[in-house]
C-alpha cells in the first residue's frame, strides 16, 4: 500500500531473519565465477536512518539488530550479517540500517547485476538517490514488481536470486505473491526465490506457509522465527518467516545452528520458537 514505509520497521526481528538469510543466499551465489542477478520486487529505500525520521517513532530496531550489535558470541551466520550492517556504521555506533538492496550491492561483484522495483513514489526517489553512483550494474524501476518481474525472466546469466517481500498490509499481497512466484518458476525454474512473510493474526498469514509449499514439490526450505505470543488486540507482528525455493544445500545446517540462539536473544516470552522445514531435491 502507498502508505507503507519500511523505515518504521527497519532492523526489527523480522529484518534480522530476512537479511541474515539474504546474505547467505548472495554469498553462495558469489562462490561461482559466473555472473548472477539480484532481483527485488519491493526494494524500499535501500538504507534507513535509525537516529531520525520514521525509525525513531517505533524504535523497532531495538527488538532486532540492536540486540546483536555488540554481542561477541554471534553464530557465524549472524556474524556475517552483522559485518554487513557494520559496513554502514564504521565508527561502531548503530546509526544506519541496510535494506536488502544495499546488502546485495555490498556482496555483488563487478560481473553481477541488480534489478530493483519500488512502487511508492517517495521511496523510489530515495532509492534512486542511494544508488545514484551505481551505473549500469543497477537498474531501478518505478512500478509494481509483481508485474514487472515478468520481463526480466529468465535473466541473461541464468543465475539469480529473486526476493519477494511486499508489506502484506493489503491482504491481496498474499495471493499476488503466490501467483508471482508460480509464474516466475515457469519462466525461470532454476532461480533461487526467497519469499518473506509476516506472522500476524490474519488468516491469510496463517495459511500462507502451506500454500507456499504447494508451489514446488521439492527443493524448498521454510524457516520461521516467532518472538512472542500473538498480541491480545489481534494487531501487530509477532514473528516472520522465509520460504526459499531452490535453496543452497548449505543453508539448512546454518539455520539449525543459528535459530536457537536467535530465539534466546530475540524472544519476548515463552511463546518464542523457531521452525525449520526442508524438502531436498
Amino acid at each position: 500500500m502507498l502508505s507503507y514505509r519500511h523505515a518504521f520497521h527497519a532492523g526489527n526481528h523480522a529484518d534480522v531473519l530476512k537479511h541474515a538469510v539474504v546474505v547467505q543466499l548472495l554469498r553462495y551465489l558469489g562462490q561461482k565465477d559466473k555472473a548472477y542477478w539480484y532481483i527485488d520486487t519491493h526494494a524500499g529505500a535501500g538504507v534507513y536512518s535509525l537516529k531520525e525520521g520514521y525509525a525513531t517513532k517505533t524504535a523497532e530496531f531495538e527488538t532486532g539488530i540492536a540486540r546483536l550489535w555488540e554481542r561477541k558470541d554471534l553464530p557465524p551466520m549472524l556474524a556475517e550479517y552483522v559485518d554487513e550492517v557494520s559496513a554502514l556504521n564504521p565508527d561502531g555506533e548503530l546509526r544506519y540500517y541496510p535494506g536488502s538492496p544495499y546488502l546485495a550491492w555490498r556482496l555483488m561483484r563487478e560481473q553481477d547485476r541488480m534489478r530493483l522495483f519500488e512502487l511508492h513514489s517517495t521511496e523510489i526517489d530515495v532509492l534512486r538517490h542511494n544508488f545514484r553512483d551505481a551505473g549500469r550494474r543497477a537498474m531501478l524501476f518505478a512500478g509494481d514488481g509483481f508485474d514487472g518481474i515478468k520481463a526480466l525472466l529468465p535473466p541473461a546469466p541464468r543465475r539469480a536470486l529473486v526476493l519477494v517481500d511486499p508489506s502484506y498490509e493489503d491482504k491481496r499481497d498474499y495471493s499476488r505473491t503466490l501467483t508471482c512466484v508460480e509464474e516466475s518458476l515457469k519462466r525461470f525454474a532454476t532461480g533461487t526465490y526467497a519469499v518473506w512473510y509476516p506472522q500476524v493474526a490474519r488468516p491469510e498469514s496463517q495459511r500462507f506457509p502451506e500454500q507456499l509449499k504447494r508451489l514446488q514439490d521439492r527443493n524448498w526450505l521454510h524457516v520461521s522465527l516467532t518472538v512472542s505470543s500473538p498480541p491480545s488486540d489481534g494487531f501487530g507482528l509477532f514473528g516472520s518467516g522465509m520460504f526459499i525455493l531452490n535453496p543452497p544445500y548449505t543453508l539448512p545446517k546454518m539455520l539449525k545452528e543459528t535459530l536457537p540462539w536467535l530465539v534466546e536473544t530475540l524472544g519476548e516470552d515463552k511463546a518464542a520458537q523457531f521452525k525449520i522445514e526442508h524438502r531436498g531435491d
